[in-house]
């Protein structure tokens, strides 16, 4: 597996593309990501949302347009897609494939397993690549997602957090914004974040 990472727009959103086999996924393709994406891949198969918020889906349909490939995005947060909740100017874009819980899938011929962790959205979810996570913005190096926004839900987040500790096995953990991290790691600072998740409310 090869992975290229790039920060995009304002908030330094990292869009990713994963090689595996020859065959590229690109995931969350954020703003102004087209033209880094169509100089890195040579064999696109698939743009993968790890869920639905602007800076993560924002060139969806550009990319998709330049590349025809699927758009595959958590059930849960495709009306993100269409709706622009957060009334950012979002350019719509409509999945081709809309992913439903812990779903696993095979995009041409790559196994990926999409792991449920509401809380930041109502779909916000990793995928699972390997031995690698993508996870959007669940978890970051010491951190998490903000469970403050309009569709979020404290509650989610800390059934999310109390799932994600009960997972076996060690991933390295490829975020939606920042550096990376591992599974192990981020474990051992969690239930600190349930904590503060619980204190608000």
């Amino acid at each position: 597996m090869e992975i290229k990472i790039q920060p995009m727009g304002v908030y330094q959103t990292n869009c990713y593309i994963v090689t595996v086999d020859g065959k590229d996924l690109i995931i969350d393709p954020g703003v102004d990501a087209t033209k880094w994406v169509l100089a890195n891949v040579s064999n696109p198969v698939a743009i993968l949302n790890t869920h639905g918020h602007f800076d993560h889906v924002w060139s969806n349909a550009e990319v998709k347009e330049k590349l025809h490939i699927p758009i595959y995005c958590p059930k849960d947060d495709t009306f993100m897609l269409t709706d622009d909740p957060l009334n950012q100017g979002t350019p719509k874009s409509i999945p081709d494939y809309e992913v439903v819980g812990d779903e696993a899938l095979e995009v041409a011929g790559i196994k990926i397993q999409y792991r449920h962790f509401p809380g930041h959205t109502p779909g916000c979810s990793v995928i699972e690549i390997g031995d690698v996570w993508f996870s959007g913005d669940f978890l970051f190096q010491q951190s998490i997602g903000r469970w403050d926004f309009p569709a979020s839900s404290g509650e989610d987040m800390v059934k999310s957090l109390e799932k994600a500790l009960t997972i076996e096995g060690d991933y390295t953990i490829y975020p939606g914004h920042g550096m990376s991290t591992t599974l192990k790691a981020e474990q051992r600072v969690i239930p600190y974040w349930i904590e503060q998740v619980k204190r608000t409310l």
